[in-house]
């Protein structure tokens, strides 16, 4: 007789795997289950814990620092900074704080800190307003000649003034300055030497024609110095030799123009003054 083969059970090998397959499941839901309240307890402690820190008198600021304020004062950088005695130092957010910060014409740089347990820290850097450009409406240029913002009626008015100069002229970083602007600034930067013959404090009016150069409108008794493109630390020597000159002759009291265009030529028109028989005449 031959053999008798042996069947498989496969509803019990089946139920077997279904019995398994369910074990897993459920494992999984139990462990994400676990992870998720775990989430949710870690969450609700750090909120807890914010809420906690961010109200708790402890860190409240009684100490506001502000440094590097000159036309601003103290309190102007703290309303533009949103920012009062008494606030929570960690409810402050810090980045936010500087944009606002920045976001006024007269700060170029900005850094807001905290000082455990209850100081707040703003250092600022203002422009440094160099002169008045006047474009048909006037803006304040710094010392990079860059434009910073739009004259206001609470702005400084002893700067000097530049006219002359085109939209196309002004400063773009990263671009070359056009011919006129960078005269400008030459001149800028000679009136702050030392014993300049220019000095920058009286310094009145740019004139700038675009053909001619510049004309600068410095002195009392002198109208108006002509000086046009170039060369200009050799037309300043010339300049203070011509003034030395005049002071010591005292021929002029009031000069009219002193033309350095050309070295080699250098052309003095005294002042025109009224005759009392109505006839003009130089003196």
């Amino acid at each position: 007789m031959g053999r008798k083969r042996i069947r498989r059970n496969y509803y019990k090998n089946s139920a077997a795997k279904r019995r398994n397959k369910i074990i897993r499941r459920l494992i999984f839901y139990i462990k994400t289950t676990a992870v998720v309240t775990a989430l949710l307890v870690v969450s609700f402690l750090f909120i807890f814990s914010y809420d906690f820190i961010t109200q708790c008198d402890y860190f409240r600021a009684d100490r506001l620092v502000v440094t590097g304020e000159n036309r601003l004062s103290e309190k102007q950088v703290l309303q533009q900074a949103q920012i009062k005695k008494g606030i929570n130092i960690f409810s402050l957010n810090l980045s936010k704080t500087r944009k606002r910060l920045l976001a006024h014409s007269w700060i170029v740089e900005a850094e807001v800190s905290r000082e455990l347990p209850s100081g707040i820290n703003i250092r600022i850097q203002e422009h440094k307003p160099l002169a008045i450009l006047d474009l048909g409406r006037k803006f304040i240029i710094n010392t990079s000649g860059e434009i910073f913002k739009e004259m206001a009626a609470s702005d400084p008015d002893h700067l000097p003034i530049i006219s002359g100069l085109q939209f196309s002229d002004i400063n773009v970083r990263g671009k070359p300055l056009s011919i006129p602007f960078k005269a400008v600034m030459n001149v800028m930067e000679l009136g702050q030497k030392s014993e300049s013959v220019l000095p920058y404090k009286q310094l009145k009016l740019i004139q700038v024609d675009r053909e001619m150069g510049l004309t600068i409108y410095a002195f009392d008794r002198i109208k108006a110095i002509k000086i046009g493109y170039n060369n200009y630390p050799d037309k300043y020597a010339k300049l203070k030799n011509i003034l030395l000159y005049l002071k010591k002759r005292r021929r002029f009291s009031h000069i009219e123009s002193i033309d350095l265009n050309n070295l080699n030529r250098i052309v003095v028109n005294p002042m025109k003054r009224e005759s009392p028989a109505g006839n003009h005449k130089e003196v």
